[in-house]
């Protein structure tokens, strides 16, 4: 059976929205997905397709780009960093005041790893690491 690789950023970030909302196991319990742009259009920059928060403060952002996602973490960001590492994400840092962390998503297959990463950088955040 051959199954097709999804590389749409758009629909890449709905299966991590979906992932996001979907489970209500751990820390994402804490997790929300809110401020979704419904019509969002893909761009090379990235456009924001919706908002993460946790415990009802923004904690994350999601762009899309053409050919993927990114996830912006806003806290728990040395723990995103390590967590996408570990997953073979492709991840940065982001130099801006404050810092974030920019992890990248570029497959459907990949939604899993990200969400993942999303957990771990949430329970940092609870421990108080907002590096």
């Amino acid at each position: 059976m051959v199954e097709d690789r999804i590389t749409d950023g758009r629909r890449i970030a709905e299966l991590l929205a979906s992932e996001l909302d979907g489970r209500r196991d751990d820390e994402l319990e804490r997790i929300a997905v809110t401020d979704a742009d419904r019509d969002v259009e893909p761009t090379v920059e990235g456009a924001r397709a919706y908002t993460i928060v946790r415990d009802g403060e923004r904690f994350a952002r999601v762009f899309v780009h053409p050919d993927r996602a990114h996830v912006e973490l806003e806290a728990g960001q040395e723990a995103g960093l390590e967590a996408a590492r570990e997953r073979d994400l492709r991840v940065r840092p982001k130099a801006t005041t404050p810092p974030r962390t920019i992890v990248f998503v570029e497959s459907g297959a990949a939604v899993k790893r990200a969400t993942a990463v999303v957990q771990a950088a949430s329970r940092a955040a609870g421990a108080g690491d907002r590096q």
